[in-house]
């Protein structure tokens, strides 16, 4: 017989139970597979979590036959951000550019999904649920870190070099890394295209797909063992066919 198709079911963590599922599901993939850490991290209960969590809102698609969740988001819209005095990623980027704009933001994070959900519909639903609660909040520019695996910024040169000649933010959304990695690793005439491709984080792609950009420099996050790009998201810009896309086909 052939394997049933899951159903899913997106909601916001509303209890302790449910942010410890989504930091479960997190330490498994950030720590267990990439290698990961932080000051915070709970190796004994099997949790990657830090001070930002309690501020963040925590974006749950769970498999409803198996009641398990298998793929989280965390969210931190800018009134969430003052509180927490802070956004997560102004520790790597300089975000002045965005903050003084007077638009909405929401920044995205610590997006993943469980191995066996890779490439189905788990990551529809995260984005469908992303979409919604955009729509709900007023949100106009999403940005967050997204990362390469690895911290030699040489291995990853051609992707590297492919999103600053191809997908550099606009200067009114130019965000730049506070600990300056160029990116400008490979000639445009020297880049290898395919290679630079193959190389992208499927999660990098999508945003790329959706009309998306970079901040200018990358940041070798060592505690995580990744080289981080920050994404960079108006959804003013996006064009019918984009926001389509982004909002899971609907309309």
């Amino acid at each position: 017989m052939a394997d049933t198709i899951p159903e899913f079911s997106v909601k916001i963590a509303e209890t302790e139970e449910e942010l410890r599922a989504a930091q479960a599901l997190r330490y498994d993939v950030f720590v267990r597979e990439l290698g990961g850490g932080g000051e915070m991290v709970d190796h004994e209960a099997g949790l990657e979590r830090d001070r930002f969590d309690p501020y963040f809102d925590h974006m749950l698609v769970t498999d409803v036959a198996k009641g398990a969740v298998v793929g989280v988001y965390r969210l931190l819209r800018d009134d969430q951000a003052a509180r927490a005095g802070q956004f997560y990623s102004e520790d790597e980027y300089d975000l002045t550019l965005l903050k003084a704009s007077g638009r909405r933001l929401l920044e995205l994070g610590r997006s993943c999904l469980h191995p066996d959900y890779r490439g189905g519909m788990a990551m529809f639903h995260l984005w469908s649920g992303l979409a919604d609660y955009v729509e709900q909040h007023g949100i106009e520019v999403l940005f967050g870190v997204a990362s390469f695996h690895g911290t030699d910024p040489q291995a990853l040169a051609n992707p590297l070099a492919m999103l600053h000649h191809n997908h550099l933010a606009p200067p009114d959304l130019r965000v730049r890394s506070k600990a300056f990695q160029s990116m400008d690793l490979v000639g445009v005439g020297d880049l290898d295209r395919k290679r630079a491709m193959v190389e992208t984080p499927a999660l990098i792609k999508a945003y790329l797909r959706l009309g998306g950009f970079v901040g200018e420099g990358a940041y070798i996050d060592r505690a995580f063992n990744t080289t981080d790009v920050c994404l960079v998201l108006d959804t003013a810009r996006m064009n019918e066919r984009q926001c389509r896309i982004y909002a899971g086909g609907r309309g």
